[in-house]
């Protein structure tokens, strides 16, 4: 195992250390807290999002105007505690309430429901959104239930420019589950994440194989295969991904997201099959977004992203400006 590190046990603590370090115009971190807040104040609804580290930019590099109010971080892979989400909701309540956005894995829906419930005895309303968009597969070791993965990112986009303009906190939820229900993803995976604290990939794959369906913890997909052309791969989840919706969208956006290991180089010949497939298909595309959102430590490979915006305005909201690191 080849890492930039110290020890594994405080990788969690000097990667925050670095984070405040290098943003400070836009971040704060509570007192010594997994918690990372925006500088800014508003009198709006907060939006808090988190869960396991390891999946940088998400969720601290999402948190700043327009965005999410504060993030939690847990362990790797690991969702973080019912205490420490509970300081990040009080950090992010300005009077308006606090809207969840929860990836669906066991831990993190048990944790940000107890935290849910200590908040609200402490007299803050708290709503939650869950995001489970992966159509890979219904059930995983993590959870009951489809996976959350990279399309958190749109809905914490969505969520966040309606909260600045004003939304109150029904209203965010609402939009918040019709957003989920749009919102659906898939990925490929040619090689596993190496956790540190483990030292050794998650599940090997053989130099000429791939995986279908991979999940951003390394669990396992629908289906491994001998690896293929881009326009191959494209196909497939470019199929899957249409197939998944009751009804083939008019309009879509578009997220190729790298998991960690994987070129920019790659992931702009990906988007490149992927939208001439969509041309072929008549679905018109009002908005791309390539790069690393939702990642899996150093796993290589990526996956797609589709949001059905027929007949709606989110455009507006996924293009408008915000302040964070890394969107």
């Amino acid at each position: 195992m080849k890492k930039i590190m110290n020890e594994p046990r405080d990788i969690i603590e000097e990667m925050l250390s670095g984070i405040v370090t290098s943003y400070p115009m836009i971040v704060h971190r509570v007192a010594d807290s997994r918690v990372i807040a925006r500088n800014t104040t508003s009198s709006y609804v907060g939006i808090v999002s988190g869960g396991g580290s390891g999946h940088e930019p998400a969720h601290a590099g999402f948190v700043g105007d327009g965005m999410l109010s504060a993030a939690v971080l847990g362990d790797v892979f690991t969702s973080p505690t019912p205490d420490q989400i509970e300081l990040a909701i009080e950090e992010a309540n300005n009077g308006q309430g606090v809207l969840l956005v929860v990836k669906n894995y066991t831990g993190d829906i048990l944790n940000f429901e107890m935290a849910k419930e200590i908040a609200e005895m402490n007299d803050i309303a708290v709503e939650i959104v869950v995001v489970d968009d992966d159509i890979a597969v219904e059930d995983s070791t993590y959870t009951a239930g489809k996976r959350g993965v990279a399309g958190t990112i749109l809905v914490h986009k969505i969520l966040g420019h309606a909260a600045k303009h004003g939304a109150d906190l029904p209203t965010l939820k609402k939009l918040g589950d019709q957003v989920v229900a749009a919102t659906k993803t898939i990925g490929v995976a040619l090689k596993a994440a190496t956790v540190p604290e483990v030292g050794k990939p998650g599940f090997l794959l053989a130099e000429d194989e791939i995986e279908f369906g991979v999940g951003i913890h390394g669990e396992p997909g629908y289906r491994r295969e001998k690896l293929q052309p881009s326009k191959k791969l494209a196909e497939e989840l470019v199929g899957k991904l249409i197939s998944s919706y009751d009804k083939k969208p008019n309009e879509i956006g578009v997220l190729v997201n790298g998991m960690g290991g994987t070129p920019l180089m790659e992931q702009f010949i990906f988007i490149n099959d992927v939208s001439d497939l969509l041309k072929k298909e008549k679905i018109q595309v009002s908005f791309h977004k390539v790069g690393n959102y939702m990642t899996s430590i150093d796993m290589q490979g990526l996956s797609l992203t589709f949001i059905d915006l027929t007949n709606t305005d989110w455009q507006k909201a996924l293009t408008a400006p915000v302040s964070t690191i890394s969107w």
